[in-house]
């Protein structure tokens, strides 16, 4: 790959900040383009036009589940809308009670924003083991010895943040399962960087946000929730979207969907689902079987590249089983970060390690410019 696809060639034109920056680092932030700032203007010239139109606001919200829905295969009555991962989770934690399982069984590789929301949930009753992490991954195997008869909800992400390193969900729902465990699977490092289906995965419960590989911003997540389930879970992080009817404006009736909306909580982000849309677009048009062949040379780039270049890989360096993501371990990420971004080349500090995560639209050039670029940084040139 010397040069980028037709369609990456046109998506490259579309990205202002290509025009001074090398975006390395969709681990963290998609870089703006046309599309998502079009998106954004239309909310913002729909706010100035008529000063509150809540049934298009509410009708982008709706497609923007609707998009989420086709991305991941579910039906759209099995998606939530939320402003964070973080929130989803908890909203899942709260419709669970621990009193006859109160294990919660949680990998060392999840997001801490993940991971703390199970460890609250100690006060309510629950009693969260951890399966470690090895060598920068988790082996299978350590599931066995943690999920038991006791467990209410395995955590897993599907791919570990830090270093990209991919968990198989299937097996592991097949793990849970057998033992009458449910799964909640946290995708925000693999939506729009490889292919995701929730029924093929078999997961009760997963979420993702659109910041990253989705081409989108923050402040906007999504959850899937297994329609067999919904209608026995009743959530305590609640709010008014979760009604049956929210415009009803009913304060003292507490009535619940038959469907995922019951995990909806306050004031869907409108600005954001509309960028949201745009990015789920991006990703739709370009296609995630080419995304992930690009992702792959990429990968291969920046893993063989980084070793002749004498830079230390953390965690895996077989390509089919990470994300693009690539970290290399260095000594103080940060100022590596800040060094970087001064070259012009962007990047994605996380706790001891740089991390290099291009995108469809990155090509062999940039991947060898950023790597130049962080041998010199780590050699102090």
């Amino acid at each position: 790959m010397t040069s980028t696809t037709p369609s990456a060639t046109d998506w490259r034109g579309r990205i202002p900040l290509l025009a001074s920056h090398i975006p390395m680092n969709h681990c963290s932030q998609a870089p703006l383009t046309d599309l998502t700032r079009a998106a954004a203007e239309r909310y913002l010239e729909s706010w100035n036009r008529t000063g509150m139109d809540w049934d298009a606001w509410m009708e982008e919200v709706r497609r923007a589940k609707q998009d989420f829905a086709r991305l991941v295969n579910a039906s759209p009555d099995e998606i939530a809308v939320f402003s964070s991962v973080s929130e989803a989770t908890s909203a899942v934690a709260s419709a669970l009670e621990f009193t006859h399982r109160p294990k919660v069984v949680v990998s060392e590789a999840e997001f801490p924003g993940v991971g703390q929301v199970w460890l609250a949930q100690q006060r309510r009753g629950a009693r969260v083991v951890w399966v470690p992490l090895r060598g920068g991954t988790i082996d299978p195997a350590d599931y066995d010895g943690a999920i038991d008869g006791d467990t209410a909800i395995v955590s897993a992400c599907h791919g570990y943040y830090l270093n990209g390193s991919v968990q198989e969900l299937k097996g592991l729902a097949a793990r849970a399962h057998a033992r009458g465990a449910l799964l909640y699977a946290d995708a925000y490092q693999t939506l729009g960087a490889l292919p995701v289906d929730v029924k093929a995965l078999d997961v009760d419960f997963l979420a993702g946000g659109c910041l990253k590989f989705l081409m989108g911003t923050a402040g906007i997540a999504f959850l899937y929730a297994r329609r067999e389930l919904v209608e026995s879970l009743y959530p305590s992080v609640t709010g008014w979207f979760g009604r049956t009817d929210p415009f009803a404006f009913r304060v003292n009736q507490l009535d619940w969907p038959p469907n995922a909306a019951r995990f909806d909580t306050g004031t869907p982000p409108v600005m954001n689902a509309y960028i949201a849309r745009a990015g789920m677009q991006i990703v739709a048009e370009v296609g995630l079987e080419r995304i992930r062949a690009c992702h792959l040379l990429l990968a291969r780039r920046l893993i063989e590249g980084g070793r002749a270049r004498g830079l230390t890989l953390h965690g895996r360096s077989e390509v089919e089983a990470k994300t693009v993501s690539t970290a290399f371990v260095v000594s103080d990420s940060h100022t590596v970060e800040a060094a970087l971004r001064a070259r012009g080349v962007l990047a994605s500090a996380r706790g001891p390690v740089i991390r290099l995560a291009p995108h469809f639209y990155n090509t062999i050039e940039d991947v060898d410019t950023a790597l130049d670029a962080l041998a010199a940084v780590v050699a102090g040139r």
